[in-house]
């Protein structure tokens, strides 16, 4: 239930439906498993996994869902050997070089051969609404199937007016001038990890993991003209995380004492733990980003036309 890694995106117009109308949608859209022809499935879940049985589950305003990706596993090289293998049987049969169309024809009937025998992978991406915040927060470390679930959704809603948030001087300035200027906000403090880069498309990379990120040896990449790209960082005696100059953030980690908030509640009873603690992680995810961006001079609404 514990996100660890985040993409989030701003409404650009506010997002009305209830949980009744959310439900509803995703309803119409769920996941089926493949069939042993089928090459990949995409559809929704139950947001609570074998515990819940609606496709989303509220929370104090936020909406959990969670999307489910079925695929089977074709290994490129394989499918590859395989066609020219039959394209050399061609050759040697009528003696001349197969056809493009030849080719894909030989390639589509490999696969479908093949398809039966692949072994398949799921994957499921959690991500909630908070429309009182304006804002969609993904659990994935991938931007593409971060996008993949909001292409998802927009389909079954018809529409999803969402923007990624893009401050208007560059993140990667703000974050150098962090370690330049030590004009970190207050409920921020650097961690132990950084990633540099130097100017120019060859420029160099330098990564540095405990070290201290005020000390003389990462003032001498700064002075070389490198601009922080990731910086590690801890929120609020909440939280630490990867902050990467798309805003991006990775490996989320809560401490302790936000773990501890939801002890007293009866480990038997695991619909109880599950809502408490998405509860519990939602409120603090969405005080986060709107801290997060006023450093870079940002609010969640920032986004939203004007009527």
């Amino acid at each position: 239930m514990w996100f660890k890694n985040l993409y989030f995106f701003a409404f650009t117009r506010p997002f009305e439906w209830s949980e009744q109308d959310l439900e509803k949608h995703l309803s119409e859209h769920l996941f089926t498993p493949l069939g042993s022809t089928e090459i990949s499935h995409f559809g929704w879940v139950n947001a609570l996994g074998k515990h819940g049985d609606t496709s989303v589950h509220s929370a104090n305003g936020n909406f959990l869902i969670c999307a489910r990706k079925e695929e089977k596993i074709l290994p490129a090289s394989v499918i590859k050997d395989m066609v020219e293998e039959k394209v050399n049987l061609l050759e040697q049969e009528q003696g001349r070089g197969a056809t493009k169309k030849e080719k894909e024809q030989f390639k589509e009937d490999i696969t479908f051969e093949l398809l039966p025998r692949a072994f398949s992978r799921i994957t499921d991406t959690h991500a909630y609404i908070s429309p009182v915040n304006n804002i969609i927060v993904i659990n994935s470390s991938s931007r593409g199937k971060a996008e993949d679930l909001l292409a998802l959704l927009r389909k079954v809603l018809g529409t999803l007016p969402v923007s990624s948030l893009e401050p208007d001087v560059c993140a990667d300035e703000t974050m150098t001038d962090w370690l330049n200027e030590k004009s970190l906000g207050g409920k921020f403090t650097l961690g132990m990890e950084a990633e540099f880069n130097a100017l120019g498309d060859d420029g160099a990379v330098v990564r540095v993991k405990n070290q201290d990120l005020i000390g003389e040896e990462i003032k001498a990449h700064l002075d070389a003209d490198k601009y922080v790209v990731k910086v590690a960082l801890e929120w609020d005696e909440t939280l630490s995380f990867i902050l990467c100059d798309d805003l991006a953030i990775k490996r989320v980690k809560f401490f302790d004492v936000i773990h501890e908030q939801n002890d007293d509640i009866d480990s038997d009873d695991i619909v109880a733990k599950l809502d408490a603690d998405f509860a519990l992680m939602a409120g603090e995810l969405n005080r986060f980003i709107i801290e997060l961006l006023a450093e870079f001079s940002m609010k969640t609404t920032d986004h939203l036309e004007k009527d």
